[in-house]
């Protein structure tokens, strides 16, 4: 019933998020690769995100985990055995700087009218859908009149403004901005002058620009986290933060650092309840909550809680058995959060303690 209720939940998600993406009509097959665990990533998956969605993107196994972790993260809702298939697919079939199985070939030969990524999700339900081939057009376009003063990524410069947060850019659609923009006269030095099918194209390569900027974008992969003092994190990590009261570094995070990658390591300070990948592609587990209920005549139970209000808690214990009781004045409960040292931490703890704590751990190779 868990099991079913958590899938209900997760199709849910994924039907909202992605229902820009019907509406815009894109072409979605419902047959992934062959691989194994395909049945688990096409029963969790597929139901909302297209074949295209995942041919498109290309990433190491860390990537992937990193990106199922976020959706986790978002709401969906899949167990530990779920997400460590899911990754393993993924990683096997779509893997970064690699050739895709078989069943991927014959994918890539439908050739999808433009490649969504993960930004299709977000965004108006009027957004520009970009054309990647017109996009290609577009950069030509850009490249002869506009990259010297607006930059190779269009992010601006000394000479010429940010398109990526220029608001006539981001409150155009296929060049209805745009377009009347360049005809009152720009640069005034010396006018820019296009047809309207090449103000149409440039719209599509800015747009593509704006969403390789944003945080699913290519342009945005960590480059070097590893900003912060190391000795200041130490002394973060005995004293001001409190972390020597649940971790030890010659214990549970004994070469902490040769485990992780600074961009995990960081994730697993900031959001520990979040799955990340290890150097040697195994996946973290996530702790579990639970509760301890103790009755007016002293009997204890211990579990995972399913119900917790102010009527009534249940819960299931190791074993499997399942537990109800009514709340009153006699009955105590008791959570227990794994995770609650760090969240008391999200209203303390600065950029700076967080860089300083990383760079330390950093050490603990």
């Amino acid at each position: 019933m868990i099991h079913v209720m958590r899938s209900t939940c997760l199709s849910f998600l994924l039907t909202a998020t992605l229902a820009p993406l019907a509406a815009a009509g894109h072409a979605q097959s419902s047959q992934l690769p062959e691989g194994a665990h395909r049945d688990t990533v096409q029963r969790v998956c597929s139901s909302c995100h297209s074949v295209q969605m995942f041919t498109a993107r290309k990433m190491s196994r860390e990537q992937w985990g990193t990106t199922v972790s976020s959706m986790v993260a978002r709401g969906a809702k899949i167990n530990d055995d779920e997400f460590d298939q899911i990754v393993g697919y993924l990683a096997t079939t779509f893997p970064l700087n690699g050739e895709a199985g078989t069943g991927a070939a014959t994918t890539k030969q439908a050739k999808a009218p433009r490649r969504p990524s993960l930004i299709d999700q977000a965004g108006s339900d009027d957004k520009q859908i970009v054309d990647e081939d017109a996009a290609a057009r577009g950069k030509t376009v850009y490249i002869a009149q506009c990259i010297t003063c607006h930059g190779t990524r269009a992010r601006g410069g000394s000479r010429g403004a940010d398109l990526v947060r220029s608001v006539v850019v981001l409150h155009d659609r296929y060049g209805s901005t745009i377009g009347p923009y360049l005809t009152q006269g720009h640069p005034k030095s010396k006018p820019v002058e296009l047809t309207q099918e090449q103000v149409k194209e440039l719209s599509h390569f800015l747009h593509q620009q704006i969403g390789d900027t944003l945080r699913t974008g290519p342009y945005n992969n960590p480059l070097d986290i590893l900003v912060g003092d190391a000795k200041a994190g130490k002394l973060y990590f005995e004293n001001t933060g409190g972390c020597a009261k649940c971790h030890s570094v010659t214990g549970d995070l004994a070469h902490i650092a040769g485990k992780y990658a600074p961009p995990a390591l960081q994730q697993k300070v900031v959001f520990p309840q979040n799955r990340a990948i290890t150097k040697q592609g195994t996946a973290s587990r996530q702790l579990v909550t639970t509760i301890t209920v103790t009755t007016s005549s002293g009997t204890t139970v211990t579990g995972e809680p399913l119900n917790l209000d102010d009527f009534n808690v249940s819960l299931r214990d190791a074993n499997g058995h399942y537990f109800s009781f009514a709340c009153s004045p006699e009955l105590k409960v008791e959570k227990h959060n794994p995770y609650a040292g760090h969240e008391a931490l999200l209203d303390t703890y600065t950029d700076k303690d967080i860089h300083d704590v990383v760079s330390y751990l950093e050490t603990l190779q």
